[in-house]
């Protein structure tokens, strides 16, 4: 199975809804990793790595999500690394809060 990587800019109502936490459900759905952060720009930033058909099925499960509503996505393909089994948000939303 082919894996590819790489950075998703994600625009739209997509900060303050819950996309990251979603997005680290969904992954490990998916056997994905890779991690997940809000812009100060209120786009969300996303690096993942796995098997394009699971990437393409994740794409699908978050824009299906009634509380996020992604209007438009930034793609790129860069090389893949050494698997690891993690997706994670990379700082929370609040502070002291996980996500």
């Amino acid at each position: 199975m082919d894996s590819v990587r790489g950075p998703v800019y994600f625009s739209g109502k997509v900060q303050q809804v819950g996309f990251r936490y979603t997005a680290c459900y969904l992954a490990k759905d998916f056997s994905l990793c890779g991690w997940v952060d809000n812009l100060p720009d209120g786009r969300v930033e996303m690096e993942v790595q796995g098997p394009i058909s699971s990437l393409r099925k994740f794409i699908i499960r978050l824009k299906a999500q009634p509380h996020i509503h992604i209007e438009h996505m930034d793609i790129a393909q860069i090389p893949c690394l050494p698997a690891s089994r993690r997706f994670l948000p990379r700082r929370p939303a609040h502070p002291g809060q996980p996500f």
